[in-house]
């Protein structure tokens, strides 16, 4: 569990641009990333950068999302060597989402099947 507080603590903020360079490496775009994390949380593009601004960790940033989407159930496979769908702490399993979305990006999928369309 201690691992996880580290985590849970983190900046959401200072992990936010490496989500962004790991999806331009691949030729994605910040766009992109940031329309993935408006799906999966439900924030408009300002409350995002509100969030980012005021350098929340993670815990906070996933607590006040506005919606987090339904079909975020629809996300598996693994990540970081464990199936997202068996991850039974919550807001670990929030953030491995998050996780898996920006690899499937970085792995040049289409936006409809990273949105689960």
């Amino acid at each position: 569990m201690k691992n996880n507080d580290r985590i849970y603590s983190m900046s959401f903020a200072k992990v936010y641009p490496m989500y962004v360079q790991k999806a331009e490496k691949k030729g994605r775009t910040k766009e992109e990333v940031d329309e993935i994390i408006r799906w999966l949380t439900g924030y408009s593009q300002e409350e995002l950068e509100t969030q980012l601004e005021k350098q929340v960790d993670f815990a906070t940033f996933f607590k006040e999302a506005p919606l987090m989407n339904p079909a975020r159930s629809l996300i598996t496979g693994v990540i970081c060597g464990v199936r997202v769908e068996q991850i039974e702490e919550p807001l670990m399993r929030e953030i491995r989402y998050l996780d898996k979305l920006i690899d499937e990006l970085a792995k040049r999928k289409a936006m409809d099947k990273i949105l689960r369309k």
